[in-house]
């Protein structure tokens, strides 16, 4: 089925980009006079309307036009078929360089042209003014194809034409048509400091106090139910569309996995932000390495979890030098993108108190993560300890009474205990005292003898 759905698309694309061709020979053709005063005949569209196939789905679920399909083309030909922008190299004689007006830039490997929006304006229009003015519409921010992560207009760097930036399909979406499932997953690198969190546990596997498990619940509702709010309510009006929350507490108090499990409760996937990739000591450089996991985020439904957020988010201090400026600067920047990001975004931290008042006002919601009590520290014992691990008789209740540990200390002791009965020639079972001594150790890691 998979390599069904790729043939399919495959034939589609083909046939798009043998259109594109024609558009650029005739374009080509009619810009250096070699059609005389012929005017330019736009080359017939491929009809898609009864292609099956998902990439024609897309066409028409839009109802794109020929101009949304040849940027679209074009953004796509670097990937599928790069010889197709060959022909744009053409040299200016007079000048003995590459034609302005066709755009365009060269990559660091990538040895083809790289389409740019001024490339797109040049096939569209041309050295006609008027039109090019009629299409710059399309790089609105308002139109679908940028607001839907379909296509993205890299930003030029300062004072350049703001079309010279490349013109780029978004990963996602060009994924839909090259793997065999449809599926991306951005890897970890400067440009996306991020890794996936994950788990195998389920939403009944959660042990929270009752306060904290209603507050998450709060959360689990926005995910759920937030298009209802916002649009069939219309409450778009006074509600942002982001969700803002803070997670506070000790370590190993759930905070980790209460969201990876919000994801895979609410099918969405969770993104934690690696602060020491993003912080750094040179000006300007955080914020652009934030950058890369928003604009990737932007609009693809995802939570973003920035853990021991203080690196990040703490308290702004008084102007006293130049790198005091320059560190408020990064809070304010982080301050603005949280607040226009439309999805869900976490910050936890261990104290409430380390993070800046700027952001606290700004949350939604604020969830306290205590250290368990004995009731909740003996369900974390239950359900930790189970079969298949041989395991003699402990006296769970007495241990979860008189030992006071968060969850990831008791996952600890739990891998201590596992490693403890394999060292003999044959497993034994866990017994109570290998878990007591287990609760030793980590009391002694925690520096609490």
């Amino acid at each position: 089925m998979e390599k069904e759905i790729l043939i399919r698309n495959a034939r589609s694309l083909e046939r798009e980009l043998d259109w594109l061709e024609q558009v650029i020979a005739v374009r080509l053709a009619a810009y250096f006079g070699t059609m005389a005063q012929t005017p330019l005949e736009w080359p017939e569209t491929p009809d898609l309307a009864a292609d099956p196939s998902l990439y024609a789905s897309v066409t028409r679920h839009y109802g794109m036009g020929d101009a949304e399909r040849l940027l679209i083309c074009l953004a796509l030909a670097p990937h599928l078929r790069p010889q197709a922008l060959d022909p744009l190299f053409a040299k200016n004689k007079d000048y003995d360089r590459g034609h302005t007006e066709f755009g365009g830039m060269l990559g660091q490997q990538h040895s083809g042209f790289l389409p740019t929006g001024e490339t797109a304006l040049f096939l569209l229009a041309g050295d006609d003014l008027a039109l090019r003015l009629q299409c710059t519409a399309l790089f609105d921010e308002g139109n679908y194809l940028f607001r839907h992560n379909i296509l993205q207009l890299e930003p030029p760097p300062p004072r350049e034409p703001l079309l010279s930036g490349a013109l780029v399909p978004d990963h996602a979406f060009l994924a839909n048509f090259t793997h065999p499932e449809g599926k991306y997953e951005p890897k970890f690198s400067p440009q996306f400091p991020a890794h996936r969190v994950e788990t195998p546990l389920d939403w009944a596997d959660l042990v929270l106090d009752p306060q904290t498990r209603e507050d998450v619940e709060e959360i689990q509702l926005w995910l759920a139910h937030h298009q209802t709010l916002l649009e069939t309510w219309n409450l778009a009006r006074t509600l942002k569309r982001g969700y803002r929350a803070l997670f506070y507490g000790p370590p190993g108090t759930g905070k980790t996995m209460t969201a990876a499990l919000l994801g895979k409760l609410t099918g969405r996937k969770v993104y934690r932000v690696d602060l020491s990739q993003v912080v750094s000591k040179y000006i300007g450089e955080t914020e652009k390495n934030l950058a890369g996991v928003f604009d990737r985020a932007e609009n693809a439904d995802w939570i973003l979890f920035f853990d021991e957020a203080d690196a990040l988010f703490g308290k702004r201090s008084a102007t006293k030098d130049a790198k005091d400026r320059y560190a408020n600067q990064e809070v304010s920047y982080l301050l603005q993108r949280i607040e226009d990001f439309p999805g869900v975004v976490i910050l936890a931290t261990n104290f409430k108190s380390n993070v800046d008042d700027a952001f606290v006002r700004r949350f939604q919601s604020m969830v306290y993560f205590p250290m368990p009590g004995p009731e909740l520290r003996l369900q974390l014992w239950q359900k930790t300890f189970v079969p298949p691990l041989p395991m003699e008789e402990i006296d769970w209740h007495a241990i979860a009474y008189e030992h006071e540990l968060a969850g990831g200390g008791i996952i600890n002791v739990l891998r201590t205990c596992a490693l403890a009965i394999l060292r003999g020639e044959s497993p034994r079972k866990v017994t109570q005292e290998d878990v007591l001594a287990a609760i030793k150790k980590e009391k002694r890691k925690e520096g609490r003898d």
